[in-house]
């Protein structure tokens, strides 16, 4: 592994922590700034050797608050490490670049939702209302098209740009598509997804919005029977889609190339 490679993990772990903080506060409608971050049990304020991703955890703390003893979840490590792996996935697809920023905060933006949503069943507006235009934007000069990304025999990655007009029909094809379920469903779709799959249009244009609606649909009714059959939920339990449109948009983008040509046979 190179060294660039390993700065991304450690960035990304790094990045992972603040994440936490996102998931935590955001829905609560609190600052993500101050004040700084404490045990929800006891409320100590953590020393700063005790926030270092996965170290701490497992290590230093072992999975208990140093001042109380409360248990801390599981999830705050698995975050961080979720969010390396993608930053490190990202660096391998498309190379270094001035894209490569912006495509790390698509992919943490899908993160932060994924769990969110979980615990919420909401997909934060401050999320996706900036992420539609930046999107946009980024669309129309520096983001790659995942379904136009190949690698040359030297391991370098080329590939097309999405595009204004690629990112523009996504986004409206992204929330067009699913305002129209919401409204059809009657409250069945909620309007974060609609907002989510607006931005997930104007990052990876109209062909990603199809394979992740695709996506996130056998994802989800695949999880939805199996917990029906584990007992673990009815016909009228509410499941969160979001997540699983989120899963479905990390894999078009790191996987959209590979996925059309196994679709066209070529």
């Amino acid at each position: 592994m190179s060294m660039p490679e390993i700065l991304i993990i450690v960035f990304g772990l790094v990045v992972g922590s603040f994440l936490n903080v996102c998931i935590h506060r955001l829905p609560r409608e609190q600052s993500i700034v101050s004040p700084p971050s404490a045990c929800p049990a006891c409320g100590t304020k953590i020393k700063p050797w005790d926030n270092i991703p996965l170290i701490s955890y497992f290590i230093l703390l072992r999975g208990k608050c140093r001042s109380c003893g409360a248990p801390i979840s599981l999830r705050y490590p698995l975050v961080e490490a979720a969010n390396a792996v993608l930053y490190y996935l990202t660096l391998v697809q498309f190379g270094f670049g001035w894209h490569l920023p912006l495509l790390m905060l698509f992919t943490s933006a899908m993160l932060v939702i994924i769990f969110i949503d979980i615990d919420f069943q909401i997909i934060p507006d401050v999320i996706t209302l900036p992420g539609m235009p930046v999107g946009v934007l980024a669309a129309a000069f520096l983001l790659p098209d995942p379904f136009l990304t190949f690698r040359t025999p030297a391991g370098t990655a080329v590939f097309e740009i999405v595009g204004i007009v690629n990112s523009l029909i996504g986004l409206v094809t992204g929330f067009g598509l699913f305002y129209l379920i919401a409204v059809l469903s009657k409250g069945g779709m909620g309007g974060g997804d609609v907002k989510m799959m607006g931005m997930v249009g104007a990052f990876i244009g109209w062909k990603g919005v199809l394979l992740t609606t695709l996506l996130g649909s056998l994802t989800g009714a695949l999880v939805g029977v199996t917990l029906m059959v584990l007992n673990k939920a009815g016909r009228k339990t509410k499941i969160p889609f979001g997540p699983y449109l989120a899963f479905g948009a990390l894999v078009s983008l790191y996987f959209g190339t590979p996925i059309l040509r196994w679709y066209l046979g070529t």
